[in-house]
């Protein structure tokens, strides 16, 4: 009974968990400009709430009592127990603090992004960071504070094999770089596209990788994100009347994550096995629907037939230079917008200084500065504003520490899919080139999506891909981007 009683408990927190969701999907969707300050209330009494259903004594009393009868409520358990210890080191006020100061840190981001003042969005941003450390000292218990703060997006995950990673990712990445670049790159898309044409063939690739309409749906944002699991999972794209493919991959990406939401088992609903396992596994499904599927050869010569039709001689001669236009390597600055060989390299750049930051070691008022050297460094050109710069991503407006590893980590997750989901499917090119996904979301929905909470991280990419959980590493997908690039 005990069992009964606590997931009756958690339902309902769930519920209401999603609900404070929805709050976050109007704000950055609809909701008007001057209700910023009401949100940021809205949110904070919802975070209180939370955090009192999170820590209530009764959780403790009916995990002691309950006794797992299966795999499902042993896993449902241990994700009850995980996040009953991390809410109960929590102060309430803190934490509904913070959902308070994010809310409107969002608006004034936003503000400070189109007019590329840093200085004026820094105290804003140093109260996030101080209500942000002070949280990560809490949950670490005197242990490392960003090791607790990853453990929200990537449980178990730490910065030291993160460092690792990227350390493994860097040098091979730099090199195909290098020898990429001194070739001569295809030209970029010309001249304008209609918006209304974007949105309507970025509907048509949203159901295309298998994105069910009917309980979801596509807005615009600044930012891309998806929001929301099971029954109502909704996502955005945006729009540059230059640069459509900003358009069409941003959907594609944010469909990877919408469709594992909506393909875990009904038998989870508004449960923790009822979302996706962690930001990494998550990234993994956004990335290799975007990339390895979305931007391969067999995909991108379908596409090209599918924007003559909507935008007739739009001055690319044919699928193969389509195709070489769609991967080309950029000189840009937006980590959205990266090609494949450079994108782990911009999240490097991210996940070296907000370590920083929430060591203290780097101060917000010297971060723009920080970031520009470091860009400069890596990219061999610096920054020509903020919003190419340090103001381009909302995460760290929002509170997002320990994010933006889990990016570079699902390129990784995906580099091994990929590798497995070839071997195991025949024929995926031929479906490919007709505009069919089916074969190759199918096998990502029975060996990763369907299982939402159930196994671990890293054992979910291990059970899909056949393999252990050491064989996990960089190099099927470091394999995947020299046998793509370097031809």
């Amino acid at each position: 009974m005990s069992y009964a009683e606590l997931m009756a408990f958690v339902r309902e927190t769930q519920a209401l968990g999603q609900i404070a969701g929805r709050l976050g999907w109007d704000q950055e969707t609809v909701m008007p400009k001057g209700a910023g300050a009401q949100r940021a209330e809205e949110h904070g009494a919802m975070a209180k709430v939370l955090h009192a259903r999170g820590t209530d004594p009764r959780i403790a009393e009916w995990l002691d009592a309950a006794t797992p009868e299966t795999p499902e409520q042993a896993a449902q358990l241990r994700h009850i127990k995980r996040s009953y210890a991390r809410a109960t080191k929590v102060p309430a006020d803190l934490a509904a603090q913070i959902a308070k100061v994010t809310s409107l840190s969002q608006g004034v981001w936003a503000e400070a992004r189109v007019a590329d003042d840093f200085a004026g969005f820094a105290p804003t941003l140093s109260q996030v960071v101080a209500l942000k450390r002070e949280e990560g000292a809490a949950l670490a218990d005197g242990g490392d504070v960003y090791d607790a703060m990853l453990d929200d997006y990537e449980p178990g995950m730490t910065a030291a094999e993160l460092s690792a990673m990227f350390d493994a990712l860097r040098p091979g990445l730099v090199a195909l770089r290098d020898k990429v670049m001194g070739r001569a790159q295809p030209p970029g898309l010309r001249g304008s596209f209609d918006e209304a044409r974007q949105l309507e063939l970025s509907s048509k690739l949203a159901q295309v990788f298998g994105y069910d309409l009917s309980r979801g749906r596509i807005d615009k944002a600044v930012h891309p994100f998806s929001s929301g699991s099971g029954q109502d999972v909704r996502i955005t794209t945006r729009t540059a009347a230059d640069d459509p493919f900003n358009c069409f991959y941003s959907t594609i990406h944010e469909v990877g994550h919408a469709c594992y939401e909506q393909n875990i088992d009904d038998a989870y609903l508004l449960t923790p096995l009822g979302a996706g396992v962690s930001m990494g596994v998550h990234e993994s499904q956004s990335r290799i629907y975007e990339n390895q599927l979305g931007r391969s050869r067999a995909f991108t010569g379908w596409l090209f037939g599918q924007m003559r039709d909507a935008f007739g001689d739009f001055g690319v001669a044919d699928e193969d230079t389509f195709f070489r236009v769609v991967n080309r390597l950029n000189t840009g600055f937006i980590r959205t917008e990266a090609d494949e060989v450079q994108y782990n390299l911009h999240v490097a750049l991210r996940f070296d200084l907000e370590r920083q930051l929430m060591s203290g070691a780097l101060d917000v008022a010297d971060l723009e500065d920080a970031w520009n050297s470091r860009f400069e460094a890596d990219f061999g050109y610096a920054p020509d504003r903020a919003s190419n710069g340090v103001l381009q991503d909302v995460h760290w407006p929002v509170g997002l520490f320990g994010y933006f590893a889990t990016y570079s980590l699902g390129n990784v997750y995906a580099g091994c899919l990929h590798e497995a989901l070839r071997r195991d499917v025949t024929g995926l090119d031929d479906m490919l080139a007709n505009g069919d996904t089916s074969a190759a979301t199918g096998w990502l929905r029975r060996n990763v999506q369907c299982h939402g909470g159930l196994y671990r991280p890293k054992e979910v990419i291990a059970k899909a891909c056949g393999t252990s959980e050491a064989e996990i590493t960089e190099a099927p997908l470091l394999a995947y981007l020299n046998e793509k690039f370097a031809s």
